[in-house]
């Protein structure tokens, strides 16, 4: 059986549309199918919805509500953790990942000798400055964070519950879920597609919401802030040391008779800011390490309720 993870946030006004995708679904993999649905502090009505919807269906699912908005990696977790099936999957609830993936990818799981499948976009419908947006962001994170990640960045992927149990004991936080698959490694297979235009809403992936993930993923992942820092304190030191021998030699031969007051307030200035950068820097990694010692619930369902041949 296939457990579909599906997370949900500000998709009201495609739910209708998802829960005949889930249908079709179903009924191509022949009753083999389990949905979870985790509704992750959706503001708007995506959890009634949803419940309406399932409440008449024969559609073997989960529906669970996060008491807050987690993220949607918590809320991917949390799918996974509550699913039954020998291989997981997770979808996009805005479908803008093609749903026939879903099917090869099980298919992938099921035939070939691989642990993990992960979607490749070669192209998207979307507008040019989303588009390249897209692609200086994953150009920058393959570069600092995970060379093996596609060029297109990974919104959908499969797994057999071997993966999926060592996914789970990988329980830290301010972390990056797609980094992490890769970080596991196991036998992994790509499959492309191309994304679809978004049909309803618009996309609560924010510029704020990208960059956190990003700083997420480089401070969870690589040293790189602590190593570029180092070098450029070392660069400074050293071009100091330069000056430094050309202001005492130039002293020395009477060519300086007044101190040069621009640049001492320059060098303070300069000075001054790299110590705040490199205790900034120092700071996110011990944050994130006491984050990590709290040993508090990476997401809380506040409810969950089953659907169709689940229910006893």
């Amino acid at each position: 059986m296939l457990t579909l993870v599906i997370p949900v946030y500000r998709n009201e006004d495609s739910i209708a549309d998802l829960l005949d995708t889930v249908r079709d679904l179903d009924k191509q993999l022949a009753g083999e199918l389990e949905t979870v649905f985790v509704v992750d502090g959706s503001p708007d009505r995506s959890y009634e919805r949803l419940r309406d919807g399932l409440a008449g269906e024969k559609l073997r699912s989960q529906l669970v509500l996060l008491s807050r908005n987690f993220g949607s990696f918590m809320a991917i977790r949390t799918g996974l953790q509550l699913g039954t099936g020998e291989r997981f999957a997770v979808m996009a609830a805005d479908l803008q990942e093609p749903p026939h993936l879903v099917l090869e990818m099980n298919r992938l799981l099921d035939e070939q000798p691989v642990d993990v499948v992960v979607g490749v976009r070669e192209s998207r419908a979307d507008p040019w400055p989303t588009r390249m947006a897209a692609q200086l962001f994953w150009g920058l994170y393959r570069r600092y964070v995970v060379p093996d990640m596609p060029p297109g960045g990974v919104d959908i992927f499969a797994c057999n519950k071997a993966f999926r149990d060592t996914l789970l004991t990988l329980e830290e936080r301010h972390s990056s879920l797609v980094a992490q698959i890769f970080w596991l490694g196991y036998r992994r297979q790509v499959v492309p597609y191309t994304r679809l235009p978004r049909q309803h809403g618009t996309s609560a992936w924010t510029l704020r919401k990208k960059l956190n993930y990003l700083m997420d993923s480089v401070f969870s992942f690589t040293d790189l802030p602590i190593r570029l820092l180092v070098r450029i304190g070392g660069g400074g030191a050293a071009l100091a040391s330069v000056f430094g021998m050309f202001v005492l030699f130039a002293r020395l031969h009477g060519m300086i008779e007044v101190p040069g007051y621009a640049m001492t307030m320059l060098m303070i200035t300069f000075l001054g800011c790299l110590n705040l950068l490199g205790l900034g820097i120092v700071g996110s990694y011990a944050w994130r390490a006491y984050e990590n010692t709290k040993n508090r619930p990476l997401a809380i369902p506040m409810r969950i309720e089953r659907f169709g041949s689940d229910i006893e």
